[in-house]
């Protein structure tokens, strides 16, 4: 039986290498090729199409979703995503890609891939690859509509905070207080304004006044009349309240 062929798309030198003699060193796989970015990759995939492409998602000029956009989701081959992305994005993967790799991976997580390439390469092809392809581009689309990042106007000088580390917002008065590794920041926006701009799957209002980032609770306690505290990682505790606990229980996955 012919090897199964894959492709290696990574702007990164070293990751190329681990890549290329983990894929050598396991049986029925070989490297057909490596490219250093995305155009090189566009074209490879048009003139030689593999059997499987490893895809790293953020490269300089093309990233691994405008190659798949450039390519055209109905001729992209098996596709693993090689990824660095937060754990709101890793869902996505996890429902729409064959499978992903998160930088730093080692060889069991690889041999793992390998297998489910294996396995969706042989079989009977259905049609299933591209519409999940779709899905997850459409899905990081509506992603990137949200902020990533708060301009800070502090002592008459303009800064930036990534979304990314923020802990928690508090409202004060028509603004709000954003809290991020401990720090406090004002910021002359309303606490509503503020909720319209995050993305609503990784920040939830917990009550009139706050808005937690999710991956920052540690522990969720019941309260009293329907009420329960959240316990974040620095140690912050906030009382939420029923009329918010429908959005909160589906978002956290458990019942509260």
């Amino acid at each position: 039986m012919a090897p199964i062929r894959c492709l290696i798309v990574d702007d990164e030198a070293l990751a190329r290498e681990l890549l290329r003699s983990l894929v050598d060193a396991t049986p029925g796989f070989a490297v057909a090729g490596e490219c250093r970015n995305g155009r090189e990759a566009v074209d490879a995939l048009r003139e030689r199409p593999p059997d499987v492409v490893f895809l790293d998602v953020q490269m300089p000029e093309l990233s691994g979703f405008e190659v798949v956009e450039a390519v055209g989701v109905e001729r992209m081959p098996v596709t693993v995503f090689v990824t660095a992305y937060d754990q709101y994005a890793l869902r996505a993967f996890e429902a729409q890609a064959l499978d992903y790799l998160l930088k730093p991976f080692d060889e069991d997580r690889l041999a793992r891939a390998l297998q489910r390439v294996a396995a969706e390469v042989r079989r009977p092809r259905g049609g299933e690859v591209a519409p999940r392809l779709l899905a997850l581009l459409e899905e990081l689309e509506r992603r990137e509509q949200y902020a990533d990042r708060l301009v800070l106007k502090e002592d008459g000088r303009a800064s930036f905070l990534r979304v990314s580390d923020i802990d928690w917002i508090e409202a004060a008065g028509k603004y709000a207080q954003v809290y991020a590794g401990g720090k406090r920041h004002p910021v002359r926006e309303s606490i509503t304004a503020l909720e319209g701009r995050l993305d609503p799957r990784r920040f939830v209002r917990v009550n009139r006044s706050a808005i937690v980032h999710l991956d920052r609770v540690r522990e969720v306690q019941g309260w009293f009349h329907g009420d329960f505290v959240l316990m974040l990682e620095d140690g912050t505790q906030i009382t939420s309240s029923r009329g918010y606990r429908e959005r909160l229980q589906e978002l956290l996955g458990k019942r509260l």
